[in-house]
């Protein structure tokens, strides 16, 4: 029997407190910091030698399928009630809306040092510390909409660019490519500044703090924001019915890009399974 995803803004108060209480016991057994670990030695970009799977590559969306699955088995076996919600930011769009609230996520960092003082995932609170980054930092950090030079979230139209895209992926599978929905949802795009930063990455720079980086999942809006992410794929496989994950065999000796992406059949690291594998979750979950 599938279970159910829920928008964020959707979930009971009682929902709200079992999320955040199977987090924060996770975080307590040290499962949690296994995860950022996970994340950080997977986020490989372009110009590293070997394989990509996380990030800057076609696996980008089942590799975050899969590691949202992980997350997800270890916090229902804390509490079965539980499943990851999604944050649609293409319509709780302020620093004030969910999932920023003192009972889900809390809020924004503060001025002097972008520390979050609010909510269940503060530092003062005393259930949160910062064990696994790429900084000395031991608290969680935001600067939500960044107030130094601020940008805005993506937009529902700029979502739908990348939805009406009917080609999974195309060569040179990395971040320089133009067209293909994984990186139109990803976000890596030409120019510089914010113009280059779309959907996924857009959104990664708008909440800030430790949010930047391979350290991410220090935040737990992380989950959320690949919940809603994994939503959009599965959006654009009914939209463009008969289109596959792509590409469907390895590139061959001589191309630039031999070894270094996972074709459909291949195992996508560091699990067993493969991108054709996780095209279709409707046994396992499906979303509200």
């Amino acid at each position: 029997m599938a279970y159910v995803r829920k928008n964020v803004g959707a979930l009971t108060a009682g929902e709200r407190r079992r999320f955040v209480n199977a987090l924060l016991e996770l975080k307590r057994r040290g499962e949690y910091d296994e995860f950022v670990r996970m994340h950080i030695d997977y986020y490989s970009a372009d110009g590293e030698a070997g394989l990509r799977s996380a990030h800057m590559a076609p696996s980008f969306l089942p590799w975050h399928r899969r590691f949202l699955l992980e997350l997800e088995r270890a916090l229902r076996r804390v509490d079965s009630s539980v499943t990851v919600p999604y944050w649609d930011w293409t319509r709780d769009r302020t620093t004030t809306s969910v999932p920023w609230t003192k009972d889900l996520l809390g809020g924004n960092g503060r001025r002097s040092d972008r520390q979050v003082t609010t909510g269940p995932f503060a530092y003062a609170a005393g259930h949160w510390t910062i064990k696994e980054g790429i900084t000395d930092g031991r608290f969680l950090t935001r600067d939500l909409g960044r107030s130094a030079a601020p940008i805005q979230l993506p937009t529902r139209s700029e979502l739908q660019w990348a939805l009406d895209d009917p080609l999974y992926d195309a060569w040179p599978w990395d971040s320089t490519v133009r067209k293909g929905f994984r990186n139109k949802l990803e976000g890596w795009g030409s120019g510089s500044g914010s113009a280059s930063w779309r959907n996924h990455n857009r959104v990664h720079r708008w909440v800030g703090g430790v949010m930047l980086g391979g350290a991410s999942v220090n935040d737990p809006v992380f989950w959320l924001h690949h919940a809603f992410l994994d939503l959009q794929w599965y959006r654009w496989q009914r939209a463009h019915r008969g289109r596959r994950y792509l590409p469907a065999e390895p590139p061959r000796a001589g191309d630039a890009q031999h070894g270094r992406v996972v074709a459909r059949h291949q195992k996508l690291p560091p699990w067993d399974e493969t991108p054709d594998q996780l095209e279709d979750m409707s046994r396992v979950y499906r979303y509200a």
